[in-house]
């Protein structure tokens, strides 16, 4: 389900699960977090397989979890989410085609976020009666402010790329976000870890986590049953 391909300064860490659009299984989730947790190298690129970002979370597999077991869930989602956002390696997300729920809240923890023209973005938990749980109802209105922030969500529309990059959900629009990966990666490593630790400088986020995940695990056992399979 994760690729990890080393191409001089830059890993890239593909989700490849096509077949769902690239929905994250709690195997997936720890996969990718060892694969961003194990880079040695400045930048890495993260991207999704053919056509696809990702769709966050397989519902298929949490429909069948109990309670505990969604909100453990939630709260893997959510420290992969910090490993990207706090480890050494600048984190590039490369988004082409849709992101979804978790989709989206992945590309919120990486440290840019770049799309090609045919990128779309939603955060349709709430219209299943649910809400993205990876640490996105924290990132989501630091990056957009809080207005964009709960437009999106609330709404659970489908954006394209020109207007997440009018929000501040992207900074660049190119028909290969890989080039901006090896752009960044031209520059001097140490300063690049060193820029990232200031600028992800903030206040601890914990006890916001760990109530999003109860809160979490409370609505999927409410809406097990409407659950898409």
């Amino acid at each position: 389900m994760i690729r990890s391909e080393v191409d001089g300064r830059v890993t890239t860490v593909t989700i490849d699960r096509p077949a769902r659009r690239n929905a994250l299984t709690p195997d997936g989730l720890e996969s990718l977090a060892t694969a961003v947790e194990t880079a040695t190298t400045p930048v890495v690129y993260l991207t999704g397989a053919d056509g696809a970002f990702s769709a966050g979370a397989d519902f298929g597999v949490v429909s069948e979890l109990d309670r505990q077991g969604t909100r453990a869930f939630a709260r893997l989602g959510q420290r992969v989410a910090r490993t990207i956002e706090t480890g050494e390696s600048v984190v590039v997300a490369g988004i082409d085609g849709p992101a979804r729920g978790g989709g989206v809240e992945l590309a919120l923890a990486c440290d840019l976020r770049v799309a090609t023209p045919e990128a779309t973005f939603a955060e349709t938990g709430v219209s299943l009666g649910l809400f993205g749980a990876w640490g996105g109802t924290v990132r989501l209105p630091r990056v957009l402010g809080e207005g964009e922030a709960m437009d999106l969500a609330l709404s659970g529309r489908v954006i394209g790329a020109e207007e997440a990059r009018r929000m501040g959900l992207v900074s660049r629009i190119v028909d290969d976000p890989r080039e901006v990966a090896d752009e960044v990666a031209t520059n001097e490593p140490d300063a690049l870890a060193v820029l990232k630790r200031r600028m992800r400088d903030d206040a601890d986020r914990e006890v916001q986590e760990a109530r999003e995940a109860a809160v979490f695990a409370d609505l999927v056992e409410e809406h097990a049953d409407d659950l898409p399979r």
